[in-house]
């Protein structure tokens, strides 16, 4: 089905609307918090029926603020989390209101194993991963180099390790989904005001509710606009995002919803590069020195629509369907850093080389997934299949130093320069398609009230076509994978939750290395883990701490032939392998905890010339060690709460081999409640540290921390 966006978006997001899924609010009903001022006066015990046996568990505050008890992302049906056998972590709507999260890097303290590489993509376990799912399926429209936003965000779930098994092809260290958020069953109005240092203002309105009596209809309409100027020269950030929702409970077996999302961002100044350092990770400039002109800058536009429809046939089977698509575009047209030197000779670098980079990129993306599910007592049986399409157009003019492009001082920048001179080249054109499809089949059996096995199976095909402009050469590719996944989780006592699974995964290489030329077609890179693990629960269930240990191998990594510099191999291999520790606890009635460590050891283990993204035998941006703590103390007396945060990443190296620096850096907020109002201080990197938080190469430099940063809130619910 050809879908054409040749209509008023809002309009169609109102009048198409049908139903709010009743399926996915279920999912998240143990989840989802209360309104904050519920929250801020709620008791601190939360009671929840759990097993067959009706068994009622009596969950600590720290388990009832800051932890779902089922998420749906690591097998598509609704799953205690204790009885799924994979590390799963669920951020739910708390914890990002009380970090003041607003886009998807203000959380990954929260999730051990993750942390930034650049822009969005993060290093997951170790590798490096830049796909994003939302509401389980695929189609981000952020893709490239935006940064995904949380205002329309219920809640992120984080499955660790491969997840091919039931969602297609995927990097091995895991994959991060957006739930975001539908209309309710109950009336949801809000409007919030933010203001802070680095000139930043924000303000939004959500409306959400039943459209008629019986609330079988209902609407969901979200509005948020930002503007600030960050620290960095020249930078200046616009976020506006339009979320539109309506349900329809068509009969009491039949659920749809309808989603439309609007989106502009805008950043001047950039893409933003990072800052020179030496080779001990030592900034060789002022952080916020920017090697973009005044004129650069980068913009996405982006829309997005969803239908879901859920449906009951009858009292052991169920089915979904989601079909998602989205277009977008993404300018850049910005000075990339290409070498420092020294001029005068002292030994320091006082000086950038730069080229002009103006690049466009245009998805169009489309995706249908369908889940049957059959509960057949003992066994909870899925059958699914999904399709994916992305055709994107991609257009690279460049200019170079002798094409007119001046380079920069990194004492006495002038970021004047004139970009109409430039005598810009077409370097790259390409028109490119890529096809997904699967099909799989998981059974969840009950084999005891304690004891239970997960298996999947799923089959993957892909087509890949690059039509290469410039050369008049197109490349082609297709094939196919075979993924499995078998875990167990077994109940010893109400404290202990052992899990232990193996899964496998894959990614098809790149459409353009595929070319007889090359040396191709080749193999997808493939990957085995084996993960087990430890859910245990202590003093009443006022604490609980998760243990997983992982080994991960992945293969048919593409290097560079030694006995012909213009082919490749698929020779590559890399272990992964280390341990992951995440604790919730009540420290007193009114204080809790969430604590999540990761220690991480990726290794190459075989590679002819090299592997991308590697420094020696160790991966790029990967830190050994990594620890992210938040805690929160709640004062009754004052209907109010303080909370406070820690996040430290150990030393890691830039893909040149320089060092990036260990740091540790520091968070508190305040939020109080009167009446309908709620105000929030937050205070990140309380301490104004200047750090890396990561690194490219040499030429590009490190990527800085942000500085102190100061922002107050204030919310209206009515």
């Amino acid at each position: 089905m050809k879908i054409r966006a040749n209509y008023h978006p809002l309009c169609l997001a109102i009048l198409a609307g049908l139903s709010a899924q009743t399926w996915a609010d279920d999912l998240s009903q143990d989840s989802a918090t209360t309104s904050a001022e519920q929250t801020s006066n709620a008791t601190s015990s939360d009671v929840t029926s759990s097993g067959a046996d009706d068994t009622i568990t009596v969950y600590g505050r720290a388990l009832s603020v800051y932890r779902a008890q089922q998420a749906s992302l690591a097998t598509k049906t609704a799953t205690d989390i204790d009885d799924t056998p994979q590390s799963i972590q669920v951020l739910p709507q708390q914890l990002i209101e009380d970090q003041g999260a607003r886009q998807v890097t203000d959380l990954y303290r929260s999730i051990s194993g993750v942390s930034q590489y650049s822009y969005s993509g993060v290093t997951f376990r170790g590798f490096r991963e830049d796909e994003i799912l939302y509401d389980g399926v695929r189609g981000d429209p952020f893709n490239g180099f935006a940064i995904p936003q949380l205002f329309n965000i219920e809640q992120v779930e984080v499955l660790k390790g491969p997840s091919s098994a039931i969602g297609g092809s995927g990097e091995p260290g895991g994959v991060i989904n957006y739930t975001t958020k539908k209309p309710t069953y109950d009336t949801e109005r809000k409007v919030s005001v933010t203001g802070g240092n680095q000139d930043f203002v924000s303000g939004s309105v959500e409306l959400s509710g039943p459209v008629n009596d019986d609330a079988t209809q209902r609407y969901r309409v979200g509005i948020y606009q930002d503007h600030e100027n960050p620290s960095r020269d020249n930078t200046d950030v616009r976020n506006r995002i339009i979320d539109l929702g309506y349900a329809w409970d068509i009969t009491d077996a039949t659920t749809v919803t309808t989603q439309f999302t609007d989106i502009i961002q805008h950043y001047g100044g950039a893409r933003l590069r990072g800052i020179p350092t030496d080779e001990d990770g030592n900034f060789l400039t002022d952080i916020d020195w920017n090697a973009n002109s005044s004129s650069d800058y980068q913009d996405l536009e982006a829309r997005v629509y969803q239908i879901h429809v859920d449906h009951v046939f009858n009292d052991w089977l169920s089915g979904n369907v989601t079909a998602r698509y989205y277009e977008n575009k993404e300018t850049q047209k910005y000075h990339e850093p290409v070498g420092f030197t020294d001029t005068d000779g002292d030994g320091v670098v006082d000086w950038s080389e730069r080229q002009y980079r103006d690049q466009v990129r245009q998805n169009k993306a489309g995706s249908l997934t369908a889940n049957l599910i059959a509960d057949l007592g003992a066994h909870t049986l899925l059958f699914g299949a999904d399709y994916y399409r992305v055709d994107q157009d991609y257009v690279y003019y460049r200019a170079k130093t002798a094409d007119g492009v001046s380079g920069i001082s990194l004492t006495d920048p002038d970021y004047s320069d004139d970009v109409s001179s430039y005598n810009l080249k077409l370097t790259k054109q390409t028109s490119s398609r890529s096809d997904r499809f699967g099909a799989y089949v998981q059974d969840q059996w009950d084999i005891t009230d304690k004891w239970n096995v997960l298996s999947g199976l799923r089959v993957d095909t892909f087509d890949d076509q690059v039509n290469d402009i410039v050369n008049d050469t197109v490349s082609s590719y297709n094939g196919s994978g075979l993924s499995y996944r078998l875990g167990s989780t077994y109940k010893i006592n109400q404290n202990l939750h052992p899990y232990a699974v193996v899964a496998t995964g894959f990614v098809p290489q790149d459409a353009a290395d595929q070319a007889d030329a090359n040396g191709g077609p080749f193999d997808p890179e493939e990957s085995l883990m084996y993960e087990t693990g430890l859910r245990s629960y202590w003093f009443d269930n006022a604490l609980n701490i998760n243990i997983a240990a992982y080994h991960i191998i992945k293969e048919n990594i593409l290097q560079t032939d030694p006995d012909d510099s213009d082919r490749l191999v698929a020779y590559g291999k890399v272990r992964s392998q280390g341990v992951e520790v995440d604790i919730l606890a009540d420290l007193t009635e009114n204080w809790t905890a969430n604590l999540s460590y990761a220690y991480n050891d990726t290794r190459v283990k075989k590679a002819y010339d090299g592997i991308t993204n590697a420094v020696g035998t160790r991966f790029s941006n990967a830190p050994h060690n990594q620890l992210g703590a938040w805690t929160r103390y709640d004062i009754n007396a004052l209907n109010s709460s303080m909370g406070f945060g820690a996040d430290y990443v150990s030393e890691q190296y830039n893909r040149s081999g320089s060092i990036v620096k260990s740091y540790v850096v520091y968070d508190a907020s305040w939020q109080t409640h009167w009446q309908q109002w709620q105000f929030q201080l937050n205070v990140k990197n309380l301490f104004n540290k200047e750090y890396a938080v990561s690194g490219f190469t040499d030429n590009t430099g490190h990527f800085p921390g942000e500085k102190r940063r100061i922002y107050l809130t204030a919310s209206y619910n009515f």
